[in-house]
C-alpha cells in the first residue's frame, strides 16, 4: 500500500519470456500486485512471470485490448485504488512509474501518461512517429486536447477507468482510453519519459508492415467512432 492506496500493474505479454525477468525486477516498490497478461504465448512467458512473483492471467485470444480486459476481470473482485499499464518488452522505464503514480495520489490527476522520448533513434519507428502525430492532431481538432503521445505506460484511478467502459479488443485500446477520458472530463497529465528499444524478442506490431497497417487503421477507426458518438457541440472545443 502506498499512501493508503493499493496499486496494481498490468503487463500485457505475448512471447516475452526473454524480457520479463528484467521488467519484473524493475517494478517499483509502490506497486502491490503485478499481473502478467499472457496473450497466447507459445514460449515460457507464464512460467517466467510466476518465477518472479507475478500473477498470470491467461487470455488465449490475440489482442492487446483483450489481454487488458482479462486483467481487469481478474481484479474485479478485489480492485486496486490505482491501476498502471506498461509493456512487457523492456521499452518502458518502470523506474519512472512512480512519477505517474504520485500525481494521482496527490489528487492532481485522474489519468497520467508517459510521453515517450526515444532514448535511441530507432526506439520508435518512423511509421509509429507519423501515425502518432496524425492521430494526436486529429484528437486535438475534434476534442481540443493536445496529446503528445499514445504510448502504453499510464496510470489511472480504478473508479475512473471503470467509468470509461473500455471495450476495444486490440490496437485501439490506448487511444480509446485517452479519448474517453476527455469525453468524461477526467484530469489528464502527460510526463516526458525515456523510451528504449525493446530489450529482446520480436515486435508483433510496430516493426512489421502488416502489424503497423492494422494498428494504424484501428486507431483511426476508433477516433472516427468516438467522434460520431460525441455531441456535435463538443467537437472542436
Amino acid at each position: 500500500m502506498y499512501h493508503g492506496k493499493t496499486i496494481a500493474l498490468l503487463l500485457p505479454a505475448r512471447n516475452e519470456a526473454i524480457t520479463l525477468p528484467d521488467v519484473l525486477r524493475a517494478v517499483p516498490h509502490q506497486v502491490d500486485r503485478v499481473l502478467v497478461l499472457d496473450n497466447g504465448s507459445t514460449d515460457e512467458t507464464a512460467q517466467v512471470a510466476r518465477q518472479y512473483g507475478a500473477h498470470v492471467v491467461p487470455e488465449f485470444r490475440p489482442g492487446y485490448g483483450r489481454a487488458c480486459l482479462a486483467g481487469l476481470m481478474a481484479l474485479k473482485e478485489k480492485p486496486p485504488d490505482v491501476l498502471a499499464f506498461a509493456d512487457a518488452d523492456g521499452s518502458d522505464d518502470l523506474a519512472r512509474l512512480p512519477d505517474l503514480i504520485d500525481p494521482l495520489i496527490r489528487g492532481e490527476a485522474d489519468l497520467a501518461l508517459a510521453h515517450r522520448v526515444p532514448a535511441h533513434p530507432d526506439a520508435i519507428s518512423l511509421q509509429q512517429r507519423l501515425g502518432n502525430w496524425f492521430a494526436t492532431r486529429l484528437i486535438r481538432f475534434l476534442w481540443g486536447y493536445d496529446y503528445s503521445d499514445l504510448g502504453p505506460m499510464r496510470v489511472i484511478h480504478w473508479a475512473a477507468l471503470s467509468d470509461l467502459e473500455m471495450s476495444d479488443p486490440d490496437y485501439g485500446w490506448t487511444v480509446e482510453m485517452q479519448i474517453k477520458a476527455l469525453k468524461k472530463g477526467l484530469r489528464v497529465k502527460e510526463y516526458a519519459m525515456p523510451y528504449r528499444r525493446r530489450a529482446g524478442g520480436r515486435s508483433k506490431v510496430s516493426r512489421t508492415l502488416i502489424g503497423t497497417l492494422r494498428a494504424g487503421m484501428k486507431i483511426f477507426w476508433v477516433i472516427g467512432r468516438e467522434a460520431v458518438r460525441t455531441k456535435p457541440s463538443r467537437i472542436g472545443k
